[in-house]
């Protein structure tokens, strides 16, 4: 049985919402984890200021307490960074059971869990409540701004998502531009396939 023509055009084909918010979850609660746990080691095991050198001088360990955002931007606002966390994880946990992409619900997830995972310090790590600084320990040579796991899965995700806006994968499972025109492509080719393999049966027969 052929596929439907709405489907080939590139209408969204829905998957199981339960099981991609199962998905969305457990990423980010992996990069929270990992994030988590990383500094609290890091605090544990190196003094502020320390360096420890992993790959030589391309990458070292480097204790420092950011009171600013990522990459230590925006320093000196932490409190409304905390805020802009806080509302970054309502909207992604609002907007979950809209989510028909696997690919956006990777990303996002990357993003719930960094967001997580620096609003917990902001929230519980000196100097107070809601203006805690964030630990940061991971320097690349010396042109980086040194940053943590949540930076990286923050970072990670809204590249993700950029990517599969712009290829024209959305966020609800449907497709435009690129990514259209290639669905298109592909379910032309097996309709091509399949009419050619009727018509040499029709001529057998």
């Amino acid at each position: 049985m052929n596929e439907p023509a709405a489907q080939r055009a590139g209408d969204p084909v829905r998957r199981n919402g339960v099981g991609l918010i199962g998905i969305l979850i457990a990423v980010a609660l992996a990069a929270y984890l990992i994030d988590v746990l990383s500094k609290v080691l890091v605090v544990a095991n190196m003094e502020p200021g320390e360096s420890v050198s992993v790959i030589g001088d391309f990458l070292t360990f480097h204790l420092v307490r950011n009171s600013g955002a990522a990459f230590s931007m925006a320093t000196g606002y932490t409190w409304i960074l905390t805020f802009v966390a806080l509302a970054v994880v309502v909207v992604i946990a609002r907007y979950a059971k809209r989510l028909g992409s696997l690919g956006w619900v990777i990303g996002l997830g990357l993003v719930l869990g960094g967001a997580l995972g620096n609003l917990t310090d902001r929230m519980l790590r000196d100097p107070a409540p809601l203006r805690g600084h964030v630990v940061d320990f991971i320097q690349v040579g010396s042109w980086w701004p040194t940053f943590n796991m949540a930076d990286s899965a923050v970072v990670c995700g809204a590249v993700l998502l950029v990517v599969l806006t712009l290829l024209g994968y959305d966020y609800d499972g449907s497709r435009t531009g690129w990514a259209a025109r290639n669905q298109n492509d592909d379910g032309d080719a097996a309709d091509d396939a399949t009419d050619g393999t009727g018509d040499e049966e029709d001529q057998d027969a």
